[in-house]
């Protein structure tokens, strides 16, 4: 069975940072481009960072909000994929999802996790 558990949310204070884990079971992830999305409340789901297969990440294509603050990272030795986060404003807000997505010949074989929250207030 596989699955994606997510972890290190919770209630921070403006300015301060967080680490998002990702814990893959029951999949190789080091063959997989994985990603973190999140949701606010009202929102719709957004792409915040993507790592490849090869190490390589969409940095260009983060959103301008969490540039220069979040940066992703995977340990493939541990199945794991992290998401730094510093500067953490209100807006970042959120259930913070992970995806892995593996494109193959016969199609395409994608995982999402429960979420985590992560809330930002004084």
């Amino acid at each position: 069975q596989v699955q994606l558990v997510e972890s290190g949310g919770g209630l921070v204070q403006p300015g301060r940072s967080l680490r998002l884990s990702c814990e893959a079971t029951g999949i190789d992830s080091s063959l997989y481009d994985m990603g973190w999305y999140r949701q606010a409340p009202g929102k719709q789901r957004e792409l915040v960072a993507q790592i490849m297969s090869d190490g390589s990440t969409n940095y260009p294509d983060y959103p301008d909000s969490v540039k220069g603050r979040f940066t992703i990272s995977r340990d493939n030795a541990k199945n794991t994929m992290y998401l730094q986060m510093n500067s953490l404003k209100p807006e970042d807000t959120a259930v913070y999802h992970c995806n892995a997505r593996l494109q193959w010949s016969a199609g395409i074989d994608e995982y999402w996790g429960q979420g985590t929250q992560v809330t930002v207030s004084s």
